[in-house]
């Protein structure tokens, strides 16, 4: 008889959203007795929280999980889960191309794995995709970094943007309850961590489904009136919060930023297109125009604060003048930080049955064209923190660099200067900024 606790494997990918469910269910896995395994092919359990915003993601957890449906057959008593949005999209369609799988659960059901597990172990072969109402956390996530949490706001998502699995996959927006959340930061605060970021799909929405609103009308719960409610959390020495949409983004946020010193200085504002036309087709809300007024609000109220997006290139009937227009908002704003993709269809969504899509030579051509100049501004961007002292929050050791520690500015720049991890850790140090790169900045404690 075996006595020697049993190991899981957890491999993430896409978004902040999975890290944060990853977590979560690495925590729910260790309260049931299971030790991380750093190698797959040394667990008992292995578990991919699988992401389906673009194709490669996967055609890569399909390939990762041939193998282990291999190594299964020798070791019969392997458990392979697959969760996340892959699951929910695939549903029974992924048992049939891969029988070994043990359980699939939608990233509704993360809460959930022990109960599911429980089902698997008593020899049933479980699938978790229906909708439910998301209970409240009890298990405390396992995170990553000791310095830095994600809590999760709001799941789920209302918008129906043309190119975009995460309704279909992360279901309708639910909101968790002020106290929940602060009882969570509070807790997060007691075991050390000094910063948290506040997690949504689109964050802005938070509260508009609790109850309660005020005489003019307005809702209790918003996202600036949760700012103000959590704040002063102990031991909490940051905060941030992603992930903002144009058409909500108000002008009591940038205000309530502006006023609350432990909120980042730093917004993650997606604008996708810079065509009107584009944006319609996208179903996205908003026009550029407006989008450009809620950036110049911003630098009206806070000059220094770092902007990053997300901007899609070659999406369906996307001509060249209108890709300029992307090209052209980008070199006019100037973001620190950009993530770009060209588009590729997802399953379930209206863009990918339009007949108009754009070839794959003009998508690779667009994407480095955008790519070079969203170098070319972030590193323009970077060159106002030279000679400047800013204040780092020290997370990691440099793993290029053994002498050296990194952490980030309060605008999310990575920073890195010379430092003993085991001193620093956690602790905010006022570096001397010497070198400026264009996503990342090197300097001098002082």
């Amino acid at each position: 008889m075996n006595l020697s606790p049993r190991r899981y494997h957890i491999t993430t990918f896409g978004c902040q959203m999975n890290k944060a469910d990853s977590e979560r269910m690495a925590g729910i896995l260790e309260n049931m007795g299971f030790q991380w395994s750093e190698d797959p092919n040394e667990a008992d359990l292995i578990l991919y929280n699988t992401c389906t915003i673009r194709d490669n993601a996967e055609q890569k957890v399909y390939s990762y999980l041939g193998r282990q449906a291999k190594r299964k057959q020798h070791k019969p008593d392997l458990t392979l889960i697959v969760a996340g949005c892959v699951a929910q999209q695939e549903g029974e369609q992924l048992l049939r191309r891969v029988p070994e799988v043990d359980l699939i659960m939608g990233p509704q059901h993360a809460n959930r794995l022990g109960d599911l597990l429980q089902q698997v172990f008593d020899g049933s072969q479980v699938v978790a995709t229906e909708p439910v109402h998301i209970m409240e956390d009890i298990t405390k996530p396992r995170r990553e970094s000791h310095i830095t949490a994600w809590v999760n706001v709001i799941y789920g998502c209302n918008e129906r943007c043309t190119y975009c699995v995460v309704p279909n996959v992360r279901g309708i927006e639910q909101s968790r309850t002020p106290d929940a959340i602060r009882a969570e930061m509070e807790e997060l605060g007691r075991q050390g961590y000094k910063e948290i970021t506040l997690l949504g799909q689109n964050i802005d929405a938070y509260g508009r489904d609790l109850p309660g609103v005020t005489e003019t009308g307005r809702h209790l719960h918003t996202l600036t009136d949760l700012l103000y409610y959590v704040h002063d959390v102990e031991g909490i020495d940051r905060l941030r919060f992603a992930t903002s949409h144009p058409r909500y983004f108000t002008e009591r946020l940038i205000k309530a930023c502006q006023e609350l010193p432990k909120v980042c200085e730093h917004f993650h504002i997606p604008f996708q297109s810079g065509d009107n036309e584009i944006l319609k087709a996208m179903k996205r809300g908003y026009t550029h125009e407006r989008y450009r007024q809620i950036i110049d609000n911003i630098r009206e109220l806070m000059p220094d604060a770092s902007i990053s997006a997300d901007a899609i290139v070659a999406f369906p009937g996307e001509t060249e003048e209108q890709f300029e227009n992307t090209l052209k908002l980008v070199d006019e704003i100037g973001f620190d930080q950009l993530n770009t993709a060209a588009y590729s269809p997802r399953p379930g969504t209206p863009a990918a049955l339009w007949d108009n899509q754009v070839s794959e030579e003009v998508k690779s051509d667009r994407l480095q064209r955008l790519n070079h100049l969203v170098a070319t501004k972030a590193a323009e961007r970077s060159q106002r923190y030279l000679g400047r002292v800013e204040e780092i929050l020290v997370e990691e050791v440099n793993p290029k660099d053994a002498t050296q520690v990194m952490g980030r500015t309060r605008g999310n720049r990575l920073t890195f200067f010379t430092g003993n991890i085991d001193e620093l850790r956690g602790k905010s140090v006022k570096v001397k900024i010497t070198e400026a790169r264009p996503f990342s900045l090197s300097g001098v404690p002082i």
